[in-house]
């Protein structure tokens, strides 16, 4: 059984076309998305800015609200929890924010950031806490000697790292890595990378990785959704994806990963166009204004995602004409 299973989870927001508009529409953030995540793996979740990526991530972990949809962790339906039982499960739950400066209170010591989750969740004393703290800052490569410092006395890398540390202070099967390393140098997003790497490793941690870059989430993740104005158009296995993408936002995502090879750089093209305005949606396939393969059908129906390999989904008028194949273990069930 998956650790994650989220099925047809959806967000809509309500809002007007401008300040005075009378008439409300309806804005679909997140628009029907089912997934599982395995223990153990990293699922890497790709896509434009706006695609409702981080969206989806915090409605896992009901830091925001579905609209409607479930979310069962470990086989616990996080939606009908009640809010003790919620407290409880959130143990097992937590997250890496985009921002390592906006998400560390600058008002706390290092000290105190760390040990919040414990003080919430765990019944230790002052010094026990302050000890656990100082161990967490070396698990992310901190030395326990920047426990009574602030958050504006480090770097972006460093406060990543703590940030990284109260993720795991109280021992989480499951993170969600919102864009963390998106704010900082490169040079410093390797170290980071690394560090959730052997985190990982050391303490079988599970991640929904959230990103829009995809050599990041090809490095880190065993899995790859790809999201575009709310909804999954292609779910595969990293290495197959990268290998041939089948989606035509997929395969544009990919040509505009920048090449060192010049002739290769030249033959790449970012994807045309601006994402459509989440109110008004294009009809039929929502990326059919933007793709050079649209056809008819694209601009009057929209393409169900369907199973055109083993492990392989996509949602594209190109593969209707695909038989549908089983899923892995679907034999045996």
């Amino acid at each position: 059984m998956p650790l994650i299973e989220i099925r047809d989870l959806t967000k809509t927001y309500t809002g007007g076309d401008s300040l005075f508009a009378g008439a409300k529409r309806e804005v679909r953030a997140v628009d029907g998305v089912s997934l599982d995540i395995s223990a153990g793996e990293t699922l890497g979740l790709v896509g434009e800015s706006g695609s409702g990526k981080s969206t989806l991530g915090r409605m896992v972990l009901r830091l925001i609200e579905p609209t409607s949809g479930t979310v069962r962790f470990d086989g616990h339906d996080l939606l009908t929890a009640s809010s003790s039982r919620l407290r409880q499960l959130r143990r097992d739950m937590q997250i890496i924010f985009q921002d390592p400066f906006g998400s560390l209170d600058p008002r706390f010591r290092v000290e105190d950031i760390i040990a919040e989750p414990l003080v919430i969740h765990e019944s230790l004393s002052k010094a026990a806490r302050r000890a656990r703290a100082g161990e967490l800052l070396r698990a992310v490569g901190l030395d326990a000697s920047a426990l009574p410092r602030y958050p504006h006395e480090f770097s972006g890398g460093q406060r990543q790292r703590i940030g990284i540390a109260r993720a795991l202070a109280v021992g989480p099967e499951f993170i969600v890595a919102d864009e963390p390393v998106s704010a900082l140098d490169v040079s410093v997003q390797a170290q980071v990378l690394n560090l959730l790497v052997e985190l990982q490793e050391q303490l079988d941690l599970t991640y929904l990785f959230i990103s829009h870059n995809l050599g990041v989430v090809r490095h880190l993740s065993r899995r790859v959704v790809v999201m575009y104005l709310g909804r999954v158009v292609e779910e595969a296995p990293t290495g197959e994806l990268f290998a041939e993408p089948l989606h035509p936002y997929t395969q544009a995502l990919m040509q505009a990963v920048p090449h060192l090879d010049p002739d290769e750089a030249a033959q790449s093209a970012a994807v045309e166009g601006d994402l459509p305005n989440a109110i008004h949606r294009p009809s039929g396939c929502h990326f059919h204004p933007r793709c050079p393969f649209a056809m008819d059908v694209c601009r009057s129906e929209s393409p169900e995602l369907r199973r055109v390999a083993t492990r392989r989904v996509v949602a594209c008028h190109l593969y209707d004409d695909r038989p549908e194949v089983p899923a892995a273990g679907a034999a045996a069930q």
